[in-house]
């Protein structure tokens, strides 16, 4: 190989590995590595995927990805059910315990997740919100939509109702490309 060719691979390759790391972290799918190659997407945060947490917490709310808060503040929401935002959400002991391992197992403080480090990032060594919508990083990322798409939509209603928008919330999936607000479509910054 002459030198010209070697240093057009070189530089290929260089502008390749570019175009993949320019990308931004939230719209990987169907974006290319400039080889051609579909990069693929993997979850924000991990997906729910404990049946009785499901089961048992779905029947109201989204059952909150695990990664979303740390251990403190899933510890703390778990001891008080009895007073659950305003229900009585209590359960047996034994079901609260095995909720609760499972919740904090998988809290963003234990977490690799890019999200879930953001967001312990976020919070610092001592806050332990109660709402997923307390969260610095979850506030910050949600400041350029206008309220009148979330509090003002019937659907809507709340920061905390993730999965009006985001899709695929429940599997920790939060990016740009999947969001749909109910009555506006894809969200875009």
């Amino acid at each position: 190989m002459n030198k010209p060719i070697v240093i057009g691979v070189v530089l290929a390759a260089t502008l390749g590995l570019g175009a993949q790391l320019a990308l931004s972290d939230d719209d990987h799918e169907g974006k290319t590595d400039g080889w051609g190659k579909i990069l693929q997407h993997t979850p924000d945060v991990a997906g729910v995927h404990n049946a009785r947490y499901v089961a048992e917490c779905s029947s109201c709310h989204m059952a909150y990805p695990p990664g979303l808060l740390p251990a403190r503040s899933w510890e703390k929401i778990m001891s008080g059910l009895g007073d659950h935002f305003g229900d009585n959400a209590e359960l047996d002991v034994q079901t609260t315990l095995i909720l609760t391992r499972y919740l904090v197992d998988n809290s963003a403080d234990k977490s690799d997740y890019r999200r879930s480090r953001q967001i312990m990032r976020s919070l610092g060594r001592v806050a332990a919100p109660l709402r997923i919508s307390e969260v610095p990083y979850i506030r910050d990322k949600h400041n350029e939509i206008p309220q009148r798409l979330i509090k003002g939509n019937a659907k809507v209603g709340s920061l905390g109702n993730c999965s009006a928008c985001h899709q695929n919330a429940q599997q920790g999936s939060f990016r740009e490309a999947e969001i749909r607000i109910p009555g506006y479509g894809r969200w875009q910054d």
